[in-house]
């Protein structure tokens, strides 16, 4: 179930990131030219491939001489947690909640005075830096199990072709796509496998083993349901007269 899990969480982090990516290069094509924003994109793609395919390599290797759950857990859980957090916030009002549109016409704003030159630093910059955290996520996963590299790097490019696929059918900003819910899933999910892989990395036997990891889950959407109920209740009494 490991792997099904990593290539779930890797596909949902990508699509995220790809999404926003998207933003960036549409912005470019339409603001400037399509070109620019195909160079850009293609470009920073290569980039990132390379890296994973550098760097999971030599993490795959380290994981086949030495148990990494202990460097693999707490990240994920960093990660993870910063994810998750932001989504909290996002649903207890105290933070805007994404919106891709948006971002698409502030792009479109500062890219109309630009030239065909800008245009492909700003979609290559956008893919690279969007991508990056892909990348991360993606080098991460394949210290974790044997194979895993092929899993976590299966879904990431199932969501590069699946988001690819949908910009160039829609031709236009992905607003109805539900980001913020995506994002607070894979932050749940992310924060529960470091959870499994830090308690594995102390030598903890999970009962259950990998199927620990939906208690584990299921514990992190309480608190982050209970967080963010406490902190409307606060926002509510904050704005009540002579609180």
């Amino acid at each position: 179930m490991n792997l099904w899990v990593l290539a779930g969480t890797s596909f949902l982090a990508s699509a995220v990131e790809f999404v926003e990516a998207a933003t960036i290069v549409m912005a470019v094509g339409y603001a400037q030219s399509w070109r620019a924003a195909a160079a850009g994109a293609a470009a920073a793609t290569l980039a990132l491939a390379a890296a994973v395919a550098l760097f999971g390599q030599l993490f795959a290797s380290a994981a086949s001489l030495q148990r990494v759950e202990l460097v693999i857990g707490p990240f994920l859980v960093l990660f993870g947690g910063a994810w998750l957090r932001k989504a909290v916030l996002r649903y207890a009002g105290r933070k805007a909640m994404h919106d891709e549109a948006a971002a698409f016409e502030r792009e479109m704003e500062s890219l109309r005075t630009g030239n065909e030159r800008g245009g492909f630093v700003v979609a290559f910059q956008g893919v690279f830096v969007e991508g990056l955290e892909v990348a991360v996520i993606v080098v991460t996963f394949s210290a974790s199990r044997a194979g895993a590299i092929a899993w976590s790097v299966a879904g990431a490019a199932a969501a590069l072709v699946a988001v690819a696929l949908a910009a160039i059918a829609l031709r236009k900003p992905f607003s109805r796509v539900p980001e913020n819910t995506m994002k607070a899933l894979v932050g749940t999910m992310l924060l529960s496998l470091g959870t499994l892989w830090t308690g594995e990395g102390l030598g903890l036997r999970w009962w259950g083993g990998d199927a620990a990891l939906l208690p584990i889950a299921a514990a992190y959407v309480l608190l982050a349901g209970s967080a963010t109920l406490a902190l409307r209740a606060t926002a509510k009494r904050e704005r009540r007269p002579g609180s």
